[in-house]
């Protein structure tokens, strides 16, 4: 992976390791010299995370919607900032500069940023990696969801397994790279394919 695109709060959380989660993974990535990807704003979890990687001398794009740059929410440290019109061009440009996907804790916008890539991998869109640091248990509730989600027959077990789950920056980018996705868009039945 060249670049990883993260998606995370603009708020810090109420749990110290989340930040500093943030400043870890940043700065793993710039240790193995992966870029990063982000929305661009420079408060909660996305400061932090731009923050720590500018400090180590890291690459960093922030891609930010232009209503939220307009309000002064954009990194100014950030030589390559993206300003693009709307979330959805946000989103897709994002996605596009990214070689892979990390989630880290964060609220609605992350959830939804989170499961819209898992559904574009489910898709066949992409074929990228997607990550989740689940810092301190923060998304053991989204684990179960979507174990929930299997056997309830609403997921596959192959579209679960879309999404790998890690604790540790160093761990959760090892198994990012020895993931295989599945062949084929895995929404289709065998009987269809």
């Amino acid at each position: 992976m060249r670049r990883v695109a993260v998606f995370c709060g603009s708020s810090p959380g109420r749990d110290p390791r989340f930040a500093a989660s943030a400043a870890a993974l940043a700065q793993e990535l710039v240790s193995r010299g992966i870029g990063i990807v982000f929305g661009g704003g420079s408060i909660g979890l996305m400061g932090v995370l731009a923050d720590r990687a500018l400090a180590l001398g890291g690459a960093v794009t922030g891609v930010i919607p232009h209503g939220l740059a307009a309000r002064e929410l954009a990194h100014h440290g950030v030589a390559d900032m993206r300003v693009v019109p709307t979330m959805h061009a946000r989103k897709a440009l994002m996605a596009g500069l990214a070689d892979g996907f990390v989630a880290l804790p964060g609220g609605i916008g992350t959830f939804e940023e989170l499961f819209e890539i898992v559904t574009w991998g489910q898709l066949g869109i992409h074929r990228k990696p997607i990550g989740v640091l689940n810092v301190a248990g923060y998304y053991d509730p989204l684990v179960a969801l979507l174990d929930h989600a299997v056997a309830g027959g609403f997921v596959s077990p192959a579209n679960c397994g879309l999404v790998v789950v890690g604790e540790e920056p160093a761990v959760l980018l090892d198994r990012m790279a020895a993931h295989e996705p599945p062949p084929a868009p895995v929404w289709i039945s065998p009987e269809e394919s």
